[in-house]
C-alpha cells in the first residue's frame, strides 16, 4: 500500500519541488499551502506522515500541531523551518513535533528522517513496561509515578530500545541506528543527547545512566 505523506508548505515552488521528490521516492503526496487547506485534508484523508512548514500565512505550523496532538492524533510531524534557533526548535518539540530540519537542508537527511519515522510507526503495539514506568505506543505516551507525559516518534523508539534491554549498556550507534537510517550518517551526535535529555525530564533521571564514553544502560526501579 502506498505511503501517504501530507506536505504543508506556503512556498509554491519548494511544495512543489519536495512534491516531485517525495513521488520519485514512491510515496504519495497531499499538499497544502495553509493552515485552513491542511486542516480540510487532515478532515477527509488519511496519511502516515506530515512535513510541516512552521511559518504559514494564516498561522503557525507549531499551533497546528500542538492542536492536532490535543485532538488525539499522533502521526509524525517533522517541521521545516529556517529558523536555526533554539527556541523556535523548543517550541516545536513541546507542541508534539517529532522532529526538526532547518532549510535549506540536504535531500538525502530529510528522507533518511521520513524513513526514520515511518519505522517508528510500525513498532509493536503492545505496551512495554519496567517497574513502574509504563510506555503507550499506540497514544506515544509514557507513565512513571502515576505521571503521564506525551513523547514523541523518536522517544518512543530510543525507551523502546532501552526498556528492552535493562541492565545493558546500549552504545551510543545502536541508539542512532535505531533512530535513523544505518549508521545514522547524516544525523549529528547530539540530536541523540537532546532525546535523552528530554525523556529524562519526564521519567525519573535516574532510569536512564550514562555510561560516559559508551552509550546509556536503563535502570530498573521498582
Amino acid at each position: 500500500m502506498e505511503t501517504i505523506i501530507l506536505l504543508i508548505e506556503d512556498d509554491t515552488i519548494l511544495r512543489e519541488g519536495m512534491g516531485e521528490l517525495l513521488s520519485r521516492e514512491g510515496y504519495g503526496v497531499l499538499s497544502a499551502g495553509s493552515v485552513r487547506e491542511a486542516e480540510t485534508i487532515a478532515a477527509k484523508e488519511d496519511f502516515a506522515l506530515c512535513l510541516m512548514d512552521v511559518g504559514l500565512p494564516d498561522g503557525n505550523g507549531v499551533s497546528l500541531c500542538k492542536k492536532w496532538r490535543e485532538e488525539g492524533q499522533y502521526f509524525p510531524i517533522i517541521f521545516l523551518t529556517a529558523l536555526d534557533d533554539e527556541i523556535q526548535v523548543v517550541r516545536a518539540l513541546d507542541a508534539g513535533g517529532s522532529d526538526y530540519v532547518t532549510k535549506p537542508f540536504r535531500t538525502q537527511e530529510l528522507l533518511s528522517r521520513i524513513r526514520a519515522h515511518l519505522r517508528g510507526r510500525s513498532m509493536g503495539t503492545s505496551p512495554a513496561k519496567s517497574g513502574s514506568v509504563t510506555m503507550d505506543i499506540n497514544r506515544l505516551t509514557v507513565t512513571a509515578d502515576g505521571k503521564t507525559a506525551y513523547i514523541t516518534p523518536t522517544e518512543a523508539r530510543i525507551l523502546q530500545a532501552l526498556m528492552q534491554n535493562s541492565g545493558c549498556v546500549l552504545t551510543r550507534s545502536i541508539l542512532l541506528e535505531k533512530i535513523w537510517d544505518a549508521g545514522g550518517a547524516f544525523i549529528d551526535d547530539n540530536t541523540l543527547s537532546v532525546h535523552i535529555s528530554r525523556l529524562r525530564e519526564k521519567i525519573d533521571a535516574d532510569r536512564i545512566q550514562t555510561i560516559r564514553g559508551v552509550g546509556y544502560r536503563w535502570e530498573e526501579k521498582k
